[in-house]
């Protein structure tokens, strides 16, 4: 989905441009056995014991590169927090639940293994644009992903930061999208706002109102399931924000396009300190 951005400013110029003095990249680590099982990490140098943001990112389950997203990570480690950027499989290639299970062993990896890299295995984030944003909401509210690598979201996840996430986008009216979700059965099973709780980690969820591509309700309808429930969750909507913009402006070169990053990283800053 970033390719819309290719537009005003393409993704290869925000990755160049994005910071790289006082950040130690560590590239194609693998986190399972098999292909698209491998991350990157971007660690602020000079930190130890820095919190940690697991960033999955979007392309509608069926598209995206972790290195699409140097400009993301590097960005939030230039502000003290150390970042995994995990590819995962896509489809045609798998279709739902695996992607989630994917991304579960990354997290389930970076919590094992993230010290040794400069991160604090206590203060881990999970954060996701897009396909992304829903699939880091599905590890928070639907235990059993995490679960089965021995992750309590509840109790192991600081936080959660969604941006431009599809969270209840039923009913199916893509045949693309009814092959991809097919093997849920019941589709509720696959909606992030089935699984709404008040017990679920401390949410940040933001969407802007000119996005096309994934509708802004689907923040408004999630964030209300979760207030219903006592669950702490801060909204921001942002006027005249596009699904792509939201993404870009996380790079210093646009950041005027969307209030996003400083959202972000006071949500995260709060947080971490807790």
């Amino acid at each position: 989905m970033l390719s819309a951005l290719s537009a005003c400013s393409p993704v290869s110029v925000l990755n160049a441009l994005a910071p790289r003095s006082g950040i130690t990249e560590t590239l194609d680590v693998p986190y399972a056995p098999g292909d698209r099982h491998a991350l990157d990490i971007y660690a602020p140098a000079g930190r130890p014991a820095a919190p940690v943001i697991v960033f999955i990112y979007g392309g509608g389950w069926k598209a995206g590169d972790k290195s699409d997203y140097r400009f993301v990570a590097a960005s939030l480690a230039a502000r003290g927090y150390l970042t995994v950027v995990p590819d995962y499989r896509l489809f045609p290639r798998v279709r739902f639940p695996a992607f989630l299970r994917d991304n579960a062993a990354a997290v389930a990896w970076t919590k094992q293994n993230i010290g040794k890299y400069g991160g604090d295995p206590g203060r881990i984030f999970l954060m996701g644009h897009s396909a992304g944003a829903y699939n880091v909401a599905m590890l928070a509210l639907d235990k059993q992903w995490l679960s089965a690598d021995g992750i309590d979201p509840d109790r192991d996840i600081a936080g959660v930061v969604g941006l431009a996430g599809p969270y209840d986008f039923l009913p199916l009216r893509d045949p693309e999208l009814e092959d991809i979700f097919g093997p849920a059965g019941d589709l509720r099973l696959s909606q992030p706002i089935t699984f709404a709780n008040g017990n679920a980690p401390p949410m940040f969820l933001a969407a802007g109102t000119s996005d096309t591509t994934v509708l802004p309700r689907n923040t408004e309808h999630l964030v209300a399931a979760l207030r219903r429930d006592g669950g702490v969750v801060e909204e921001r909507l942002y006027p005249g924000v596009s699904h792509t913009a939201i993404i870009g402006a996380m790079s210093g070169v646009v950041r005027w396009l969307a209030p996003s990053m400083a959202d972000v990283i006071g949500f995260l800053d709060r947080r971490s300190a807790r």
